[in-house]
């Protein structure tokens, strides 16, 4: 039972992360219908961003507590996310808007490259470790251990995810999203500003990015330029899984994943002799999402038009 309660833990973390970034994915294409191939490198941005805030800090001020260094590397690393995902959608998006479906999704691939380039030559392409701010004693659950930074994790996920659902369901911005995805040329003769609110989009799926980047940094200790591909691709996995284009769906399709992963890592590695283990996790994600596609092509929660943003 432990070990039960042990996996369902490591995989709520987990999911958590891809829930995060699976948001990014999932608000973008219920806008503009696009899948931005491009937003797990700025995962990667974000982390590597919060790993050199870390490293000057800790020579400028060696004193200051690890938390709010972490704190200060997160708002840093958001920024950056941030300005970057808005100069890729004003440069390379906005400009193929109206051009046929694959245009856009070579140019979301093409970005996707340059980041992964770009970031190897500024941070150089090996592996860097990522220091543990936070403090490093588990917590014991029931003979399963949980540490202070996969806490903090799922409680900014939650405080993450409830903002989230509050803008898009309750302020002047969100009810702008909503409208703009329903139809941008109705939406701006209502006075909304259709660039302004897709560009909004992209800078808030990038704050998710950094934030679910500099967690994921946090709780495996490693950063590097390609880190941020098969996060992504897992994040990608997530929301087309719970319902490309819903929120609820982002969520779920995260949480699920990471599930999926943890308990078939843990369990169907130990009744394979460690055939089917960790080293093969991603096989068991990939395979509920065909399973679950071929039942349901909409996904889990389906796409409710009304709902996108």
């Amino acid at each position: 039972m432990d070990i039960l309660l042990q996996q369902i833990i490591n995989g709520l973390v987990l999911g958590s992360m891809y829930a995060l970034i699976a948001l990014g994915y999932t608000m973008v294409y219920g806008i503009i219908n696009l899948i931005n191939f491009a937003h797990g490198d700025v995962l990667m941005v974000g982390a590597l961003t919060s790993w050199s805030v870390i490293g000057l800090l800790q020579k400028v001020a060696p004193t200051m507590p690890g938390w709010l260094v972490l704190l200060i590397s997160l708002i840093v690393a958001c920024v950056i996310a941030a300005a970057v995902n808005y100069v890729i959608e004003k440069v390379a998006y906005r400009p193929l808007r109206n051009a046929p479906k694959l245009a856009p999704l070579i140019t979301a691939v093409g970005m996707s490259l340059l980041l992964e380039v770009l970031a190897m030559i500024i941070w150089k392409p090996s592996y860097k470790p990522y220091p543990t701010l936070l403090p490093s004693m588990p917590y014991n659950i029931g003979g399963a251990v949980i540490t202070p930074t996969q806490v903090v994790i799922l409680i900014t996920t939650v405080i993450s995810l409830v903002g989230l659902t509050w803008l898009v369901n309750y302020t002047r911005l969100g009810r702008a999203m909503r409208a703009t995805s329903e139809n941008p040329r109705v939406a701006a003769l209502m006075g909304v500003n259709p660039d302004g609110v897709i560009s909004a989009t992209f800078v808030i799926g990038a704050v998710l990015a950094a934030i679910a980047g500099v967690m994921y940094a946090s709780n495996y200790g490693t950063v590097q330029h390609m880190m941020g591909f098969m996060p992504g691709l897992k994040a990608f996995t997530a929301a087309v899984f719970g319902g490309i284009g819903n929120l609820a769906g982002a969520v779920v399709g995260g949480i699920v994943l990471g599930l999926v992963e943890s308990l078939g890592a843990g369990y169907i590695g130990q009744l394979t002799g460690g055939i089917l283990g960790s080293n093969y996790v991603d096989i068991f994600a990939f395979i509920v999402l065909i399973c679950v596609l071929t039942l349901r092509p909409s996904g889990l929660l389906g796409e409710r038009v009304a709902d996108r943003a």
